[in-house]
């Protein structure tokens, strides 16, 4: 899978997703840490990558777009070690690697991940 991974996340989480052979990227590895919103979904679609991020704007933004061609997966946890970011991650991609390729948006919380699709068809909530 691909992703580009927004300057609030940690970078040993590019590292980790790299090890478990995956292409991720950091926006501070490429020096666009201040990139707009905006401007890093617009990246991440065109180079088909799905964002990893903690900001809840990224919401709005794939709510907005009128055929979403990049996937968001946010996360809402209150342990944002690296290790709980990597286990999180790992059991929301098992459940959802087939969906992130539709244009979703995932919020991961410490118990559970929620799956939003868009136009809005609904939540569903998975364990």
């Amino acid at each position: 899978m691909r992703f580009l991974l927004d300057a609030c996340v940690p970078r040993r989480l590019a590292e980790s997703l790299r090890a478990s052979g995956h292409d991720a990227i950091h926006l501070l590895e490429m020096g666009l840490g201040k990139l707009p919103d905006s401007e890093v979904f617009a990246k991440a679609s065109a180079e088909k990558r799905i964002v990893l991020t903690f900001d809840l704007g990224f919401g709005e933004i794939i709510a907005a777009s009128a055929a979403p061609s990049a996937s968001v997966i946010v996360f809402r946890l209150q342990n944002t070690t690296v290790p709980r970011l990597i286990e999180r991650l790992q059991v929301v991609l098992a459940d959802t690697q087939r969906i992130l390729e539709l244009g979703v948006i995932v919020a991961v919380e410490e118990t559970r991940h929620r799956v939003r699709t868009f136009p809005s068809e609904g939540d569903e909530d998975e364990e």
